[in-house]
């Protein structure tokens, strides 16, 4: 999935990074939805797209007069991603320790 381009949504730069950073939030949001039901590959993807959305925001090092305050939002962003990857990273532990546990329990 391709993310648009500012020009294709008639949008200025500095608008348009800034709903990227906006978008990170709406995608932790769905991530841990999908985790909530059991859609871990779904919620991989999701982190993904944060990701990418991080490696551009951290790459646009203007002063915040031309940016919006982009750089705090660039922040929030980076706090957002790594705590879902956290929260991913803890989720598929736990259900591999849930498999685990299952195998045990069919062999005993």
């Amino acid at each position: 999935d391709e993310l648009p381009y500012p020009e294709e949504l008639g949008l200025e730069y500095s608008t348009y990074l800034q709903g990227l950073a906006e978008a990170a939030g709406e995608l932790r949001r769905r991530c841990l939805d999908s985790l909530r039901h059991g859609h871990s590959q779904e919620a991989e993807r999701l982190l993904s797209h944060m990701d990418d959305i991080y490696a551009i925001l951290i790459t646009m090092d203007y002063p915040n007069a031309i940016t919006g305050g982009l750089r705090r939002l660039t922040d929030i962003v980076r706090s957002v991603t790594e705590r879902t990857r956290g929260d991913l990273t803890i989720s598929l532990r736990q259900e591999q320790l849930e498999q685990s546990l299952k195998r045990l329990e069919e062999r005993l």
